[in-house]
């Protein structure tokens, strides 16, 4: 099984990725340069590091190697916060969410849009009632 965990340059490696589809080693590099500032050789040896770990691989291309994700966005978020919630707070989702709301700012619309998900989660068991 890959692991989902991924630093800080892999994940940004990986958004190219997902964005993109595919990209060259120069491609990911062109990418993330401004961001970065790293040199070409890095991004290749990342994303050997990268291949090596499960979460992309590659084609050949002539001599150029084009890189894709083997794992969804979506995977990578879930592992990284079960991860995250686990370590910091102890397994508890309540706290994870509580700790969020209290030292980050939440305007209205976020805080609508956490209720309304909540209700949704709520009503999930009772879906098969007739109201």
């Amino acid at each position: 099984m890959a692991s989902e965990h991924l630093g800080k340059l892999q994940l940004a490696i990986m958004r190219v990725l997902w964005t993109d589809g595919e990209a060259t080693v120069a491609e990911v590099h062109r990418s993330l340069e401004p961001s970065h500032g790293l040199a070409p050789t890095t991004i290749a040896t990342m994303l050997k590091k990268m291949e090596a770990k499960g979460v992309v691989v590659h084609r050949s291309e002539g001599r150029r190697f084009i890189y894709r994700a083997t794992i969804s966005e979506d995977v990578v978020m879930r592992s990284m916060v079960a991860d995250l919630k686990e370590r910091l707070f102890g397994g508890s989702a309540a706290a994870l969410v509580s700790h969020l709301l209290q030292a980050h700012e939440v305007d209205e619309d976020e805080l609508a849009a956490l209720r309304s998900q909540i209700e949704q989660v709520q009503g999930e068991p009772d879906s098969g009632e007739v109201q």
